[in-house]
């Protein structure tokens, strides 16, 4: 698998982890089946795409990158679909996860 591949599968895991996260809000404690089985199943999805990329990519560059992404996606997807606004404290702190991915992947040794 190539590093672009990599990337690509982290770029899925991204994505299943933020509607694992979305679903896991809207299953109330798992009390709604149809959100529980929803964020069930993208979560084992989420690891598996995580699994793979950890073949091409060392394990704490992956979960740092994996982690602040989903942080930052799931952020926007919290203003988008439950009208959760960040405060400014919020926002700087976001704002670090992001400069910090971006230092770990473009500055950090692999």
């Amino acid at each position: 698998m190539s590093l672009a591949t990599s990337y690509f599968f982290l770029g899925i895991a991204v994505f299943l982890g933020v509607t694992s996260n979305s679903f896991a809000k809207s299953a109330e404690g798992f009390t709604l089946l149809f959100p529980s089985i929803i964020t069930a199943i993208t979560i084992v999805l989420c690891m598996y795409a995580l699994s793979l990329v950890m073949k091409n990519i060392p394990m704490g560059i992956t979960y740092a990158s994996f982690a602040g992404l989903t942080i930052i996606a799931t952020v926007i997807v919290g203003v988008i679909r439950f009208n959760q606004v960040p405060n400014l404290y919020s926002l700087i702190g976001l704002a670090l996860i992001i400069i910090g991915v971006l230092m770990v992947n473009l500055l950090g040794n692999n």
